[in-house]
């Protein structure tokens, strides 16, 4: 078959997928991005350049819905080139919420169209008014609910949905849910795996589980009030103070994720640093910014605990990563960390407003190293049976084959051994 991506920075969430698809050299792999220096050999990517410049000033009601319009209209134009040069897609899909498939629709009226939705906006219940101490203004509330526009037409315009966790699916509205399948993201467990031997350095400073020195770790994009950068700061001066043999990673960039920028400028991470009134000893705290993908394997294999906070919001990659490594997670009591962690059993979980808590549980299991040594071990137990890449493939072939179904097509392109294997694997669920 021939296989539409579109992301507007490749790979984007189809790495995975894609590598799949190039070992098994069956089907045409095309990919529209944005330009970028990313490529994968076994792939053709075509880049589109914008069609213009966004708006400036940029109304804050539209702005997301510009860009996003600006996408579509630049993915057309290509899009209509590859039809005169007789391209026609079987299946296209692509991360809805950048807008470059809001047009697709009338360049292939017939082909199967699978947006990737990430997360439907409210104005209050999920991360909107979660975190008390950043209240949103109530002339903001309206901008939220616009920026459910592209996922509004996308919803519209798409075949069958894909979605990343079920917390995540739940967030989009009931008449919604009927085109929506789970799509599990899989991590590679050969590459995300425990390691006793793994070393992670920053300069001359180097750690090992089990040997000298222990290692409390911390990873977000960028380090902001959405992954709860400001808690894990706040309870870090009662941590470091019980347990003079641990040292702290805090792992992101000081820009701005999601949310709202820090006031004043500059960045969270400096704001909250300053809040503390003393300074964290730099001899047990480091802040490296952003960490190559092999350093940040090694980190969590090094990891005596590792730390996951969000809001009720987009799981992060790095805790599926966090879990294939066999890490001790303590992790925020919200509906995204719940599908991942059960409490006791493959991590703990603490009230994410609670720093004190948050010192205190870090405390306990940093104290009991069999109880800490039972979590990292259930925690890779439960990756091998719900975070497999082959599951993310056979669900994903089976999302596909339903779709070209319900456009009307066959289901050319899929080998009968796949779908019999399929049919062999049942329907396990992998849900947390």
């Amino acid at each position: 078959m021939k296989l539409l991506f579109l992301h507007q920075n490749f790979p984007g969430q189809y790495l995975h997928i894609l590598r799949r698809h190039i070992r098994e050299g069956v089907h045409d792999l095309l990919f529209l991005s944005q330009p970028n220096s990313n490529s994968l050999a076994g792939v053709r990517k075509m880049e589109y350049p914008l069609i213009r410049a966004p708006m400036k000033p940029p109304d804050p009601l539209v702005h997301d819905f510009d860009l996003a319009m600006l996408r579509a209209q630049s993915v057309a134009i290509r899009a209509r080139e590859l039809v005169k040069l007789g391209y026609e897609p079987d299946v296209i899909l692509g991360h809805n919420g950048w807008g470059e498939l809001l047009l697709l629709r009338e360049v292939w009226p017939r082909v199967p169209i699978i947006p990737y939705f990430e997360f439907y906006y409210h104005t209050s219940g999920l991360d909107v008014d979660f975190d008390p101490e950043f209240p949103m203004d109530a002339d903001k509330r309206s901008q939220v609910r616009i920026r459910n526009a592209t996922n509004l037409l996308g919803l519209e315009l798409a075949t069958l949905g894909q979605v990343p966790t079920r917390f995540q699916g739940s967030t989009y509205p009931d008449w919604a849910q009927p085109k929506l399948r789970h799509v599990p993201e899989g991590v590679d467990l050969e590459l995300c795996r425990p390691n006793a031997e793994a070393e992670f350095a920053i300069g001359d400073r180097r750690w090992r589980k089990g040997s000298g020195r222990r290692l409390v770790t911390y990873v977000s994009r960028n380090l902001e009030p959405y992954r709860g950068t400001h808690i894990v700061l706040r309870a870090l001066p009662q941590l470091l103070a019980a347990r003079p043999d641990v040292d702290v990673v805090l792992v992101g960039g000081h820009g701005v994720s999601y949310g709202a920028p820090a006031p004043g400028g500059g960045s969270w991470k400096d704001r909250f640093l300053a809040e503390l009134g003393a300074p964290l000893d730099p001899e047990r705290v480091f802040v490296p910014g952003k960490i190559p993908y092999d350093s940040f394997r090694a980190m969590l294999q090094a990891s005596s605990l590792h730390l996951y906070l969000t809001y009720p919001f987009v799981a992060s990659w790095s805790l599926r990563e966090a879990l294939a490594s066999g890490c001790t997670i303590l992790g925020s009591d919200v509906g995204p960390v719940q599908e991942f962690i059960t409490h006791g059993e493959t991590g703990m979980l603490f009230p994410f407003l609670r720093p004190d808590l948050l010192a205190e549980a870090a405390i306990d299991l940093l104290a009991d190293p069999a109880q800490s040594a039972r979590l990292g071990i259930r925690a890779r137990e439960w990756a091998e049976a719900h975070l497999t890449l082959d599951e993310t493939h056979r669900t994903m072939d089976a999302v596909m084959e339903e779709a070209i179904a319900l456009e009307g097509g066959d289901r050319r392109g899929f080998p009968a051994r796949r779908r019999s294997a399929k049919r062999r694997a049942g329907t396990r669920s992998s849900a947390g």
